[in-house]
């Protein structure tokens, strides 16, 4: 019994630090982040704020000092690889979707910190925590 204890416990120990050193391994998270969190993180912290729906909803609606990167664009990978790697990266779309598959592709390529607006511009444009603008 002493043993099977022993062995139980070297397992549990053993797997527990597997598990951590694969989270070490990987080199960013994506956190997903209300506007309340977003607004904080754009006064905070120097970022690339981008926005990743067509060019058409952009110029209908975006926040302040947003640039636009198309996700469904054939220029989409080429114009992300213009994007400090090393800088934060917060990024939005309509409804959480398109931004959500291009975080993950900046995680893939490498980037170091990834932020992405939960429920999308849709959500959080009536509100006053974003500074919005809006084709007039």
């Amino acid at each position: 019994m002493k043993q099977f204890l022993s062995i139980t416990l070297l397992s549990l120990a053993l797997l527990l630090s597997t598990s951590c050193v694969d989270k070490a391994a990987d080199s960013s998270d994506v956190k997903l982040v209300t506007a309340a969190e977003m607004k904080s993180i754009l006064e905070l912290e120097d970022v690339q704020l981008v926005d990743v729906r067509s060019a058409e909803e952009y110029e209908e609606v975006r926040i302040k000092n947003a640039q636009n990167i198309d996700f469904n664009s054939p220029t989409f990978d080429d114009d992300v690889e213009k994007l400090d790697k090393n800088k934060p990266v917060v990024l939005y779309c309509k409804g959480g979707g398109r931004s959500a598959k291009c975080a993950k592709k900046l995680q893939d390529a490498g980037f170091k910190k990834i932020y992405d607006l939960q429920g999308g511009i849709s959500q959080w444009q009536h509100t006053e925590l974003l500074d919005i603008e809006k084709k007039s």
